[in-house]
């Protein structure tokens, strides 16, 4: 097969050239229509099932709309787990769908579900809603909206009606949500006192603001030969209008809206706010991009549509981004892609001063363009995107694409040579295109078998689930795209080459192999001589490195650098919004003050509407940064955010937390926490849930390592509760719903329509006036209108009512109650603090009965992925093993190519310790990646000793002239894998942190594992070979 394509090649040259420049023009082409993005999206399959709940607290909220929901959705094929939040006024339920279940399919069957949970929901207490089609990826854009001298209500009135409602048009945005500012509602604040004297009651109001704001349809009339629309108009458009409402009528004088309230334009009731670099309150918006979406042309596209907004906006008024995602890709890109420039400028270099021929070096440099185009047009026809992970694995193969094509022009050039030499320099072009094919020939399956096991050996990244799965799976087929290319190109296009520019030379030796032999020879021969000494000393070399490994220290994945901060800061679960502010602006003003903090942007609570369930004591802060700022002030960004932590200590009582903003929204989806660690604790009681969970934060607070360990607020929250007094109430003929309706009315307030101004439309909310309602005794004086509207009661009279502590929210995984201790691990490793952890826990925290905790987050991903790799790479090492045995027919080679293996080892754990590594799962993708390049080499120089050894030399001779032979294509492989590699190694652009760990164990593998293959594969061949079958026997078949 292999010499078919190798003969066709030499045959069709000019084909074979047609070919290649249209897999240049095809992946050029694809180039421009890859999606690029920053990072694979790890989120999981979700569905957010969101019901705003107005005045409901949390217990009501878990009762009365949670339960039902989750009951409806635990039984959809594909759920894999659903979680819930019951908080003040919402209730928000998340879905978590296998990873091969479509999203859109998961939405389906969740609308399907939701209509019975809505059947057991009562009447008036929200609609459930699905929350946007976005992933933890998906905040891509967040703007202010700033205008000198406008008041927050006109510049939230702005973003609402005109930058939102624009956005939303661009392509691939699925939502726009606002934060900040006071939305404007037409207010009736009705006086109590005014109630009494005209005798009607707060209900009264409100149904007659209701009947009296309302247009209507008549349908049409003919007149003539002209038809008529009827319009009935009678919508209330201003102040007045709503003035001027009729509420009753006493002693035949109507009594009006103005007679017993103040109709005004205020603030809706809100929970959060947003306050911006220490100078106050901020209007902003948040851009979310749909699920699937290329994430570069959607920013593009929304900086357009911004564009074209500022020119529409009233004079000084304009939208002004603070977080950009598109920053951060080109970042990440462009880290991997200055990668790919120098490592292949290297790779150019050590090519020609190994092969000391500048056309033997170019004809190997056009294996990167081809396998990089081919590798680029397979990703774009697969789906792929390009971003840190799959261009990294193009970065981390860059070398590897080489390597066919460095032990074929290598062959081919070196037999050029002795032809030319042995017919003192004229070759006819015949004879050089048999002397090109039996050369290809000779070295054709070699190269097919070890490219082969190069792309076998990432079979274990293919299996790798969850978020392991989703962030390295793009790696391995961007790697396996580019080897299918290499392989391809070196038996076709290469040997092409070949004959049409590559002459061959003398055959001496370049400069730098001659420096390289100088100590070589000697020590392979000394080698072949004492080998029991040579396999002792590697053997114990082993040890040394495999005692090393559990002082390594492990971890996940390291944290991946966005070039921007966020922090959390968590007041008392007491704490109202506007302490939430001001606490919020006092720490704007902290921060901005170190010289590295551009800008501070923080979220006090939650939106108005969508995004995330946060209480108003809960800010959320991003922190972007100037980079040229580092360089002045000599820390980096772990400094600045130490330094930050402890001039924000002056606030006791606050919790802080940091992170990044992609990380941080990551976390939350995959653990349902905002922080790298998660403790779950489950149980009924909520107040023995805290017990435990306060017994736990301590003594993990107290393991090395362990910051902004904080315990889920579920309780603390005060509440004013008004328990009706059944008795009571019957005295006055009254029931509870009378009682209930009169207390949510009178002091939460009730929407009774909406006025419109153009296509902007606006609440109109019924509630009293705030002094009448803000207070326990101005609560306690409400009056209770009797049913014959006789009389009226006090509520004081009507109920107890009392201040007591209730739960600030309720959180569920699997309808069962939780309650989480999360943090972060900062100066160790994650895996070592999680192994003391759980030593202390277990010996110093007794858990009630039915009760018991989980571990997650970051350090349940670790685990899975070790288990999985732990299984899977010992049987794809067997699987090599057993396809080495097939093309070598040897048990003994088979096993002789393998023991390159954990020689390997040595070199990549030492690349770890010295560059202060983890291992982790891409330290484990290094080891991966480097047993591909051992056995390759390993493979190249046992077939060509029993090439040698078939033509009848003697096994010490052919051993020791294979090596030789085989010395330069072994090290420029090597060598050219390695430097491929450096520019990752030493990289310290975005994204780095992950290949970082990959490359310094490919890059010190390569360097123990090539100097093995070269001295020791041989001794041990050598050794082995003597005491087995006759050579005739032994390398009859194999490659």
């Amino acid at each position: 097969m292999i010499d078919r394509v190798l003969g066709f090649s030499l045959r069709s040259r000019l084909l074979i050239a047609l070919l290649a420049l249209g897999v240049i023009g095809g992946g050029a082409f694809a180039l421009g229509q890859l999606p690029i993005d920053a990072f694979p999206d790890v989120s999981p399959t979700l569905v957010q099932v969101v019901t705003e709940a107005p005045g409901l607290a949390p217990e009501e909220v878990e009762k009365l709309i949670t339960y039902p929901i989750e009951v409806s959705m635990n039984g959809m094929p594909g759920v894999e787990q659903v979680k819930s939040i019951s908080a003040f006024g919402i209730s928000q339920v998340s879905v978590y769908f296998r990873d091969d279940v479509n999203i859109y399919f998961a939405r389906q069957l969740s609308l399907e579900k939701l209509q019975d949970a809505k059947s057991q929901i009562p009447p008036g207490l929200g609609e459930p809603k699905l929350g946007p089609i976005t992933t933890g990826l998906g905040q891509v854009y967040q703007y202010v909206v700033t205008g000198a001298g406008r008041d927050p209500t006109e510049l939230r009135t702005l973003q609402d009606w005109l930058v939102k409602y624009n956005l939303r048009t661009v392509p691939g945005v699925t939502q726009v949500l606002s934060f900040g500012g006071d939305v404007k509602q037409y207010q009736v604040q009705v006086d109590p006192r005014a109630l009494l004297q005209y005798r009607v009651t707060l209900t009264q109001v409100r149904d007659a603001v209701r009947a009296n704001n309302r247009n209507v349809g008549g349908g049409f009339i003919e007149r003539g030969p002209e038809e008529y629309l009827i319009r009935g108009i009678g919508l209330a458009e201003t102040l007045g209008d709503l003035e001027s409402v009729i509420v009753a009528e006493r002693n035949g004088t109507p009594v009006y809206v103005r007679n017993v309230a103040v109709v005004a334009i205020g603030p809706e009731v809100r929970r959060g706010a947003v306050t911006m670099n220490g100078g106050g309150e901020a209007v902003t918006g948040i851009v979310l991009k749909r699920i699937y979406e290329n994430t570069s042309q959607v920013i593009a596209a929304v900086k357009d549509k911004v564009g074209d907004i500022n020119r529409s906006l009233p004079p000084g008024v304009r939208v002004r981004p603070f977080y950009d995602q598109a920053e951060l890709v080109d970042r990440a890109v462009g880290t991997v892609r200055d990668a790919l420039i120098e490592g292949a400028v290297l790779i150019v270099v050590i090519l020609f001063l190994f092969l000391g021929n500048v056309r033997s070096a170019l004809i190997v440099t056009t294996m990167l363009p081809l396998s990089l185009c081919l590798a680029v047009a397979l990703m774009a026809f697969s789906g792929f995107s390009a971003n840190l992970m799959s261009l990294g694995g193009l970065a981390i193969g860059i070398g590897m694409m080489v390597d066919g094509g460095v032990v074929m022009v290598e062959n081919v050039y070196r037999q050029l040579s002795e032809a030319r030499h042995a017919h003192a320099g004229a070759v006819s072009a015949e004879a050089k295109r048999q002397m090109i094919l039996a050369s290809a020939t000779e070295v054709g399956r070699p190269i097919a078998f070890a490219i082969a096991i190069i792309i076998i050996v990432f079979l274990p990244l293919f299996t790798l689930q969850g978020v392991e799965g989703k962030m390295f799976r793009p790696m391995a087929f961007a790697i396996s795209f580019a080897m299918v290319g290499s392989l391809v190109f070196s038996l076709t296009v290469i040997p092409v080459l070949c004959s049409f520019f590559l002459r061959g030379g003398r055959e001496a030796d370049t400069w730098i192999m001659r420096q390289v032999k100088r100590p070589y020879l000697p020590a392979l021969q000394w080698s072949l001589r004492n080998r029991k000494a040579m396999l002792g000393g590697a053997v114990a070399a082993l040890g040394i490195s495999l005692a090393l490994l559990p002082f390594l220290g492990t971890e996940f994945v390291p944290i991946l650098e966005e070039g921007s901060i966020l922090y959390r800061a968590t007041l008392a679960p007491s704490a109202g919004l506007s302490e939430g502010i001001r606490t919020a602006t006092a720490l704007e003003t902290m921060a901005k003050a170190f010289p590295e903090v551009d800008e501070v942007i923080s979220k006090i609570g939650r939106a108005e509407a969508g995004g995330d369930p946060e209480p108003v004591n809960n800010i959320e802060a991003i922190v972007t940064l100037k980079a040229g700022q580092f360089r002045k002030t000599g820390r980096d960004k772990a400094a600045l955010v130490e330094a930050m932590d402890k001039a924000f200590a002056q606030y006791p009582g606050v919790a802080f937390n940091f992170s990044q903003p992609i990380a941080n929204r990551v976390d939350e989806l995959l653990s349902g926490v905002k922080a790298q660690l998660a403790i779950q604790l489950f149980g009924d009681d909520l107040d023995r849930l805290v017990e435990s969970a306060r017994q736990i934060q301590r003594v993990v607070a107290a393991v090395p390592g362990a910051v902004d360990v904080q315990v889920e607020q579920v309780t603390g929250q005060p509440q004013l509760q008004v328990r009706i007094d059944r008795a009571a109430i019957a005295r006055y003929a009254l029931n509870v719903e009378h009682v209930q309706e009169a207390i949510e009315l009178a002091v939460g307030g009730e929407r009774a329509g909406q006025v419109f101004e153009g296509v902007r439309r606006f609440d109109i909310t019924v509630r009293l006036q705030d002094v009448h309602r803000n207070n326990v005794d101005a609560i306690g004086r409400l009056l209770i209108p009797t049913p014959d509207g006789r009389a009226r009661v006090r509520l004081s009279q009507l109920a107890r009512i009392r201040v007591v502590t209730g739960p600030k929210q309720i959180s569920h995984n699997d309808g069962q109650r939780r309650i989480v201790i999360q943090l972060n691990v900062r100066g160790r490793d994650m895996g070592g603090f999680v192994a003391e952890a759980q030593e202390r826990l277990a010996a110093t925290v007794r858990l009630p009965t039915g009760y018991f905790l989980k571990w997650g987050g970051q350090f349940a991903n670790q685990q899975r992925a070790m288990r999985r790799l732990a299984v899977i790479v010992p049987l794809t090492v067997g699987l090599i093993y057993l396809l080495l045995f097939s093309s070598f027919g040897s048990l003994t080679q088979a096993g002789l190519i393998i023991l390159n293996v954990p020689f390997a080892m040595i070199g990549g754990i030492l690349g770890l310790a010295l560059s202060r590594q983890y291992l982790s799962v891409p330290a484990s993708v290094g080891f991966i990646a480097l047993f591909g390049v051992a056995v390759l080499n390993g493979v190249v120089l046992v077939s060509c000793i029993n090439a040698l050894r078939r033509d009848g030399m003697d096994l010490r001779e052919a051993v020791y002239r294979g090596t030789v032979l085989r010395l330069r294509p072994v090290l420029m492989t090597a060598t050219v894998a390695i430097l491929g590699l450096l520019p990752l190694l030493f990289s310290t652009g975005a994204g780095s942190e992950v290949q970082r760990p990959l490359a310094a164990v490919v890059v010190g593998g390569l360097i123990t594992s090539t100097i093995l293959t070269l001295v020791l594969l041989p001794t041990l061949y050598n050794w082995v070979e003597e005491r087995g079958p006759a050579a005739a026997e032994t390398v009859a078949e194999g490659i």
